[in-house]
């Protein structure tokens, strides 16, 4: 059961990590165009 929970765990941390970088891009697209660039 805890190694069932550790590989769900790892596998939850990777999506959050590639949602994070997704969002973090948008926000320097957004930016960037607010800014005039």
């Amino acid at each position: 059961m805890s190694g069932c929970y550790d590989g769900g765990g790892y596998k939850n941390n990777g999506s959050q990590f590639v949602l994070i970088v997704v969002l973090f891009i948008l926000l320097i697209i957004v930016g960037a165009s607010f800014m005039g660039y």
